[in-house]
């Protein structure tokens, strides 16, 4: 199945480290950052859960929260958070769920054949509370992800559902902004826009970040 930016997230039920969950229902009016990770116990992925844990208030303050997922056991998920807790020196409070036959990493096209027909590739999901999927990343089972960069791809979601803007190469929260090429009447780009903007080329104006 492939899932598209835009498409709503499909529902399931699982079995997690911190109880039975219908996924919808579980999202609830937040935003959730889903990702797989190949297999517990293993070191790039013990440093990554390790430092999501970390990211607990950050995700907070964006309305966010972390859901995961392998196709190792729950018996196993829970042994392993002791050593991620152990050793990243963290506290593991977000659900785990446990996939051993497979079902929800197929129907979120988390099993990539080419790469390892055994185990998840890193997939990242990022969806808003209506269940949309707003955007993807899929890594291979070998490199460790820049949970910064989710974060920051979050606060760029944010701030542009709410503000006729875009964010350019490299953007930082706080950074300057582009006003949307289909903004075009003067009088609403001022009333949006009060602190003004500067324009490089009729389509690329950059102003200041709304609320900054």
């Amino acid at each position: 199945m492939s899932l598209l930016i835009g498409d709503v997230a499909p529902d399931f039920e699982a079995d997690t480290t911190e109880g039975r969950i219908r996924f919808h229902e579980w999202i609830g009016e937040d935003w959730v950052v889903f990702f797989s990770h190949p297999a517990d116990f293993t070191p790039v992925c013990t440093t990554e859960l390790g430092y999501t844990a970390k990211l607990k208030d950050e995700f907070a303050r964006r309305g966010a929260k972390a859901l995961v997922i392998s196709v190792d056991s729950l018996e196993d998920h829970k042994n392993w958070i002791s050593d991620i807790e152990e050793t990243q020196d963290t506290t593991v409070e977000f659900p785990i769920i446990a996939d051993p036959d497979r079902s929800v990493a197929t129907l979120y096209n988390m099993i990539h054949p080419s790469a390892d027909a055994k185990v998840t590739v890193r997939a990242v999901y990022v969806i808003d509370p209506n269940k949309k999927i707003r955007a993807s990343i899929i890594y291979p089972p070998s490199a460790g992800r820049n949970f910064d960069e989710i974060l920051r791809l979050i606060d760029s979601l944010q701030l542009t559902d709410n503000h006729k803007v875009a964010t350019p190469v490299n953007w930082q929260n706080g950074d300057d902004v582009i006003i949307v090429p289909s903004l075009t009447d003067p009088d609403e780009i001022d009333r949006l826009f009060p602190s003004g903007y500067k324009a490089v080329k009729p389509y690329l104006r950059y102003t200041a970040q709304p609320g900054k």
